[in-house]
């Protein structure tokens, strides 16, 4: 049975077994579904203290405004299931929304957007063992590297045992890479084509298998550059959307290059967030619409 968000607090604190019940009897389905394609719904940025959509500096901060959107997200046709930290996905399952769904549970949310130790990304939050427990259907973790920041030394090497464990259990895990620096004192994602190239090479070759890895790239700065940069790998791929303006026509823009990127051997899909649960410009039912348009 499920409940409304208003329940969740009363739930949460009388019957906090309630989550564990809700995930046991979560109605499963493949990671490739009959359209041979993907389109996760992404959430967990708030865990990393990352609230900001466009100009709006704590846009997701509000619980049960972001549960709304996801709900509806996830009832749209051709949305295959959601990526979240352990309590917005708990909060889902109590809802009743993730049946039918694919289930990804965040991985390492410990490099705080900001804090000196940003690039030290430890794994706060679901472990390989909690994912397998809960029967969620895979794993996200995020791979920062800044050849000046020792700390992505560190999240390296975690993230290769990761992949391990992932791949003991037979659990996919999508790896996100970026090379990255600091500018000003702000860690900033490299999109030229040559970083974005090195940082899959990188992903590519951690751990003592990749059969169960998965990567989640950005669309580089030039579109065409892709084609490519998407050659350095056979590992399937999806594409990231992240965040992507503050105005339609930075919305449209990133339909554009999503569209050219979709079309090429290795990229199975989309998982995307923020712009389409908080659109630049019309409802989250034609923004999700539109990108699964897309697919």
């Amino acid at each position: 049975m499920s409940i409304s968000i208003s329940d969740l607090v009363t739930v949460r604190s009388r019957h906090p077994e309630a989550i564990a019940e809700a995930a046991a009897r979560r109605v499963r389905r493949p990671l490739i579904g009959d359209s041979g394609r993907l389109m996760i719904v992404a959430a967990d940025h708030p865990a990393r203290g990352a609230l900001a959509v466009g100009g709006h500096k704590l846009a997701m901060a509000n619980r049960g405004d972001l549960l709304e959107r996801l709900c509806v997200a996830l009832s749209r046709p051709g949305v295959d299931g959601v990526l979240a930290t352990a309590d917005i996905l708990e909060d889902l399952l109590l809802l009743g929304a993730l049946d039918g769904k694919v289930v990804m549970g965040s991985m390492n949310r410990g490099g705080l957007a900001g804090a000196s130790f940003e690039l030290d990304d430890r794994f706060t939050g679901h472990r390989p063992q909690d994912i397998e427990r809960l029967r969620f259907d895979a794993g996200k973790l995020l791979l920062r590297i800044d050849y000046e920041d020792a700390g992505s030394l560190t999240t390296m090497v975690t993230t290769a045992r990761a992949i391990d464990d992932m791949a003991e259990r037979r659990l996919p895990v999508f790896v996100e890479p970026f090379i990255s620096r600091r500018t000003g004192g702000k860690v900033v994602n490299d999109l030229s084509a040559e970083a974005v190239t090195k940082s899959i090479a990188i992903a590519s070759g951690l751990a003592g298998t990749s059969a169960y890895t998965w990567l989640k790239v950005p669309v580089t700065d030039d579109a065409d550059e892709m084609a490519a940069v998407m050659e350095t790998s056979t590992l399937p791929a999806v594409l990231l959307g992240g965040d992507v303006g503050k105005s339609p026509q930075d919305q449209e823009d990133a339909y554009e290059k999503w569209r050219k990127a979709l079309g090429l051997p290795t990229v199975q899909g989309l998982v995307v967030g923020r712009s389409l649960l908080y659109p630049a410009e019309g409802s989250v039912e034609t923004a999700v619409d539109t990108a699964v348009g897309l697919l």
